[in-house]
């Protein structure tokens, strides 16, 4: 059976954004912020896992470019974290590098989706 790269790799950066949300909760004592980038953050790999089981090729995409989104919202929380100096610029380079590889990856497989469609 083939690896499903970008499902390994949405988890992977799920269970990051769990423990970035624990340490400002516990650490930091940040309850706003560390719930938005749970929720984005997380919504990614759940989105892509409800992909696998689309009705269609057009839900497919759907799926899939609601985790595009989520991504998208997820660097503006990481970026937001960064500057109100919640995360020091290395953390966030660390994390923005996952998210960057799956920003492309949602992008490749959604534009070549759609020119198979």
């Amino acid at each position: 059976m083939k690896e499903n790269v970008i499902k390994n790799k949405s988890f992977d950066f799920a269970v990051r954004i769990v423990t970035l949300s624990k340490y400002l909760i516990e650490c930091k004592k940040e309850f706003i912020l560390s719930k938005q980038v749970l929720r984005s953050g997380t919504s990614i790999g759940a989105s892509v896992r409800e992909s696998e089981h689309a009705e269609s090729k057009a839900d497919f995409i759907h799926k899939l470019s609601i985790a595009l989104k989520e991504a998208n919202e997820t660097e503006y929380w990481l970026q937001l974290l960064e500057k109100a100096k919640y995360i020091t610029l290395t953390e966030f380079e660390s994390m923005n590098l996952d998210l960057t590889e799956l920003l492309k990856l949602l992008t490749s497989i959604i534009k070549t989706s759609k020119s198979k469609k």
